[in-house]
């Protein structure tokens, strides 16, 4: 179960971030659930900020993409019924606020992607795009989206 999974790991479902705008933080379509994007946030604080690459570096940017799942993790748990009522991640889409010259998204995704990976096994291999953006909100230097197929 993802939950003892995660209790293996040392890890724990953060609090949903409260939305920043006029959105809310999941939604589900039958059983797929989909998550606003979701920002490096740790007890309403970003880990970090700036452009990966300039001021953010990519070891620090794949551990906030670790954080940016937790929450879209979180997120999705709050209206799939709990996290273990996610039963699939399907797609996962990372933003990374790069410097010009930066092209590693796909490295810093790793980080988020071998998280669900190590969390629900095969039920973690997922779809994904990688994409470098000139900025995020609040400076972010990460910001994730998940798809989830929840029972």
């Amino acid at each position: 179960m993802p939950s003892e999974r995660l209790a293996e790991l040392g890890l724990t479902l953060p609090g949903v971030v409260p939305p920043l705008a006029a959105y809310v933080p999941a939604t589900r379509a039958g059983d797929l659930v989909f998550t606003a994007g979701q920002v490096p946030m740790v007890d309403g604080t970003l880990l970090r900020t700036g452009k990966v690459g300039a001021d953010v570096s990519a070891d620090d940017a794949v551990a906030c993409a670790r954080q940016c799942a937790l929450n879209a993790l979180a997120a999705a748990a709050s209206v799939a019924g709990g996290v273990d009522a996610i039963e699939q991640i399907v797609k996962v889409v990372v933003y990374v606020a790069s410097a010009p010259e930066f092209t590693g998204q796909p490295a810093v995704a790793n980080g988020a992607s071998e998280l669900l990976g190590s969390i629900f096994g095969d039920a973690g291999q997922h779809a994904r795009s990688a994409v470098g953006a000139a900025s995020l909100p609040l400076d972010a230097p990460v910001e994730i989206e998940l798809v989830v197929r929840a029972g």
